[in-house]
């Protein structure tokens, strides 16, 4: 259990950040039973350190999901942009990111405003901070959010970033997640007028789902094979 308990991964792009994640859950993680009937591998406390999250390669051309042609573009314009906020409205779907970030319920509270507002007064400042949970709304939902906090500071003139999510699908879903915030974070970095600096990501549960085991095992092999060339 100890392989899957605070694990900590240190990478300077995000492409090799995800690689590693994915690695790691995979040999280390310990199975255990989901609420959706099927197994998973987890990590309970994963630590992810991008120290040069705009270096390149940002994207990993492993990522089956980032391949399919306009994915990640359309993911980053419903978190940054807010494409997808109408379905919200209308009762479609539960929520999205920008919502919660830029549109924080009942109120209509923009919380990534605040933060440009608060680090443009005191750059140092540890209250600069967005949450995406709201109680009444996702306590009894079957799929609530799964970030749950932005945290931003400046230091040595870089913008700073830290992600937490209570639940994370390493294969399918924290790479996009993490190119998205990125890019949230150099958004934000842009308007106080200083360098992004680096991003650190943290899962409570980071894991991979029995019913992708095969995609990640075709993943690795194709992983062994690039090396081995």
């Amino acid at each position: 259990m100890s392989e899957a308990l605070g694990v900590l991964i240190r990478a300077c792009t995000v492409a090799e950040a995800w690689e590693k994640a994915v690695l790691k859950c995979w040999y280390d993680g310990v199975e255990v039973p989901t609420e959706y009937g099927e197994k998973s591998k987890e990590i309970l406390g994963l630590l992810v350190v991008v120290e040069e999250p705009f270096s390149e390669p940002r994207i990993h051309r492993g990522d089956m999901h980032v391949a399919i042609k306009g994915s990640l573009q359309k993911y980053i314009d419903e978190v940054l942009e807010g494409t997808l906020d109408w379905a919200v409205r209308e009762g479609k779907i539960h929520y999205t990111y920008h919502e919660r970030l830029f549109n924080y319920p009942p109120r209509g509270i923009d919380q990534i405003g605040y933060i440009i507002e608060k680090l443009g007064k005191v750059g140092f400042s540890r209250r600069a901070q967005a949450i995406t949970w709201v109680p009444e709304r996702d306590m009894w939902v079957d799929s609530p959010p799964c970030l749950q906090r932005v945290w931003c500071t400046i230091r040595d003139g870089k913008l700073i970033m830290h992600t937490s999510w209570r639940s994370r699908d390493i294969f399918r879903a924290m790479h996009m997640n993490m190119l998205a915030m990125t890019e949230l974070q150099k958004r934000i970095a842009d308007k106080l007028g200083v360098e992004v600096g680096a991003y650190i990501d943290f899962s409570n549960s980071a894991h991979i789902y029995e019913k992708i085991y095969g995609d990640v095992e075709r993943f690795i092999n194709v992983l062994e094979k690039r090396k081995m060339k």
